[in-house]
């Protein structure tokens, strides 16, 4: 998917904004966020800060619940010196990279400036992502292996 194919006009919303931005990758995040020049002054309310979290699974989406095992998360939370708070989470233990989600997720609560954030790092981004996963698809359907059953003719 290109840039110029995600329609622009309508802002993203607060949780479609922060899944991009925890699935994003922390270089690619950093160099969308110096090209944008923003230097907000804030102070940092929690963390950031990791710590472990349970994940809990079904089996076929219905079965009875279960604990499939832990992984490692970092969280934030930022205040902006308008009084704005931002908060994030994500995987992993970066600890720059939850930070400056927080920050976004602040900065994103102001409409005009979550307009320009959307277009300018948000929409790159997740076109980066969607890229990755049809490549991923890619490779997968072509490893793709079909199973057929011949009849045979007693069985008939």
């Amino acid at each position: 998917m290109s840039f110029e194919t995600i329609p622009q006009t309508l802002p993203m919303a607060r949780r479609d904004r922060m899944a991009v931005l925890a699935r994003s990758n922390a270089g690619s995040l950093q160099d969308l966020w110096a090209l944008l020049g923003l230097k907000p002054g804030c102070t940092p309310l929690r963390g950031p800060e990791s710590g472990l979290v349970m994940l809990r699974g079904r089996v076929g989406s219905s079965g009875e619940a279960f604990n499939v095992g832990e992984a490692t998360v970092t969280r934030a939370s930022v205040k902006l010196d308008n009084g704005t708070v931002g908060h994030a989470i994500a995987l992993g233990r970066d600890r720059e990279k939850a930070r400056l989600c927080a920050l976004i997720d602040a900065l994103c609560q102001d409409v005009d400036t979550a307009a320009r954030i959307d277009a300018e790092l948000i929409v790159p981004i997740k076109c980066e992502l969607d890229d990755a996963d049809e490549k991923r698809r890619r490779q997968t359907a072509a490893t793709r292996v079909d199973f057929f059953t011949m009849v045979r003719g007693e069985d008939r």
